[in-house]
């Protein structure tokens, strides 16, 4: 069987045209394109009232983000323990910044990281812990948060998976100390490329706000800080596309119930909180063992679709570490879970022959 057209893991959601062009209209009249500009100042007021979040601010791409995050924090040295199961940019963000990642491993229901393990991962040089939301299921937050209390230390949420979900009625960016999110094209709400931060103390807002443009405010230097603004086209689209964030969340929505309804417990799934109101980011699903993951991508590969296998490998395993932290749960996962495709113009008849396709091969 191979399908109609070819159907990879995400595909990038655009907004109307003619919804788009009006946004280009008005930075074609006000010929700013960069440099904090209007577009840029609406679109933080409208996720900032949407998400329920004070005061976000856009920035380049969530790695950047996470680059701001831990110089505003003043986390330029020391270990920050982090997750073993999340995309580079993680690990990447605590290395470009000159400090040691300590990984603690995932719980095996959640993907998250295992707070349990975290007394094990910490040391005298111990500054913060960088937990993930993975696949946009929330972290233990109330067991990260009071641990990170009760030693002193920051939490940034990697929350790149996590714009639109909920816990306990709060978006998952008003957790930690600072939360970033992604706003690049594969995600359910995109700029192209973009990210958003969010941080709980004031200070740390204008911190970040300075950071993201050189550390100077006009004529007036304060610090070093780096470009990490975002343009006006990519704010524009921004716009265009939250306008639909709705509809793009009951598509999602929708056919990850297809996909529930049709595969059932033939294959694994992580478990979210049981009081956290999802996003339906991705769709995650985990096979027996990588041989059955293997088998059943080749047949879906064969027929004209391309999942992903997310997130391989486990990143303690990198070549570049300099230490091998062994997290058995983590590296037991990462070979034999992947992404199946996911995106609103995604056709019910397309989620049918795909789950046939899986059931047929496994």
């Amino acid at each position: 069987m191979r399908l109609k057209r070819k159907i990879y893991v995400t595909s990038t959601y655009l907004p109307p045209k003619e919804e788009f062009l009006r946004y280009v209209d008005a930075f074609y009249a006000s010929r700013q394109l960069t440099n904090l500009g209007p577009l840029q100042t609406e679109l933080e007021e409208k996720l900032g009232a949407r998400l329920g979040v004070e005061e976000p601010l856009c920035v380049g791409n969530a790695t950047l983000g996470l680059m701001l995050a831990l110089r505003a924090l003043d986390l330029t040295e020391g270990e920050i323990i982090t997750t073993p199961f999340s995309y580079v940019a993680t690990l990447s963000s605590i290395l470009w910044e000159r400090c040691t990642p300590v990984f603690a491993d995932i719980r095996a229901d959640s993907l998250t990281l295992d707070p349990a393990l975290l007394q094990k991962a910490l040391s005298p040089r111990t500054r913060a812990i960088l937990p993930v939301h993975v696949f946009g299921y929330a972290c233990a937050v109330d067991e990260i948060d009071a641990f990170a209390a009760g030693h002193g230390l920051k939490v940034i949420y990697d929350a790149a998976h996590a714009l639109g979900a909920k816990l306990r009625g709060r978006s998952l960016l008003t957790y930690g100390d600072v939360s970033v999110s992604s706003m690049h094209a594969t995600k359910l709400l995109h700029t192209a490329e973009g990210g958003l931060i969010w941080a709980g103390a004031a200070a740390t807002r204008r911190r970040l706000e300075l950071l993201r443009r050189c550390g100077h405010n006009y004529d007036e230097y304060y610090e070093p800080g780096i470009n990490a603004k975002l343009s006006e086209p990519h704010a524009a689209l921004g716009l265009a596309c939250l306008r639909h964030l709705d509809e793009i969340l009951a598509a999602r929505k929708n056919l990850c119930a297809q996909y529930d309804r049709l595969l059932g417990n033939l294959v694994g799934r992580p478990a979210p909180p049981p009081d956290m109101e999802h996003n339906y980011a991705y769709y995650p699903v985990i096979f027996r063992d990588e041989t059955q993951l293997k088998r059943v991508c080749k047949a879906l590969n064969a027929s004209g679709v391309y999942p992903r296998r997310y997130f391989f490998p486990s990143l303690n395993t990198l070549p570049y570490l300099p230490v091998r932290q062994p997290c058995p749960t983590s590296e037991d996962v990462a070979t034999r879970i992947a992404c199946l495709p996911l995106f609103p113009d995604l056709l019910a008849e397309e989620v049918d022959a795909i789950c046939a396709l899986i059931r047929e091969n496994l």
